[in-house]
């Protein structure tokens, strides 16, 4: 996917994420998070969002910290979400391509990052918050969910700070069954994971199903859709994988 189809996907997700919110109400629980109502959803990822703005429209090029959540609620809280939401799609659409900022996974440019990242952010909260509704919730496009177990297995989890590990060592594959080629191999051991985009021959533990849905299991959203073999690595998986705001 180009910059401008991930900027898009954040453009509607994001407003997805709204209207699911506004139908819930904040203190709805949100049962994927189940320490969160939809209040803590729509500070946390309205924070995320003028966050990563700031870095493409203030060219930070070293971390720089997000404000404290905000103390609003209700209609309040929705307005101020839905602002930073439309300054975050305006910043990315309007930046220049060779922008210069900091980023914390490989991508071809900082834009590029920012773009990828926060459209993924924002379907994995936009589904959250549909949950909360108590409605079915809007589908993900297959070619987008593989892009996003990329980023979590070849990006996220390749990082030292990765705690999915194990004593000795294990291959869990995972393949999704309605995508030409969408497999990925997953070398686990006392070092962080090591994810290859083939099919390795043997295995321990195998986890597959629609993209989709592979997307949000990894994303420890739903269940896994069919595990076959070693099922402790899938309970390493869910136990160890969480990627946590800090």
């Amino acid at each position: 996917m180009e910059t401008p189809e991930f900027v898009g996907t954040l453009d509607r997700e994001g407003r997805l994420l709204a209207a699911a919110a506004e139908e819930a109400g904040t203190d709805a629980k949100v049962p994927s998070c189940p320490d969160w109502q939809v209040r803590d959803l729509l500070r946390h990822t309205g924070m995320v969002h003028r966050w990563a703005a700031g870095f493409v429209n203030e060219g930070h090029t070293r971390f720089h910290p997000a404000a404290d959540l905000p103390d609003l609620d209700g209609a309040e809280l929705l307005t101020w979400f839905r602002e930073g939401h439309r300054h975050l799609v305006g910043t990315l659409s309007a930046a220049a391509p060779d922008v210069q900022c900091w980023h914390f996974l490989p991508a071809p440019s900082p834009l590029a990052f920012w773009a990828r990242r926060q459209a993924h952010e924002t379907t994995v909260h936009r589904f959250d918050a549909e949950l909360a509704r108590g409605r079915t919730p809007s589908e993900i496009d297959p070619g987008f969910a593989v892009d996003g177990i990329d980023e979590l297995l070849l990006g996220f989890h390749a990082r030292p700070r990765s705690a999915v590990r194990t004593d000795a060592p294990r291959v869990l594959r995972v393949r999704a069954t309605d995508t030409d080629g969408a497999v990925w191999t997953v070398r686990l051991s006392p070092e962080p994971p090591v994810a290859t985009r083939d099919d390795a021959p043997a295995v321990d533990c195998e986890i597959s199903g629609p993209a989709a849905r592979l997307y949000l299991s990894l994303w420890n959203r739903l269940p896994f859709p069919a595990v076959t073999g070693d099922a402790s690595l899938t309970e390493l998986w869910r136990e160890k994988s969480a990627v946590t705001w800090s």
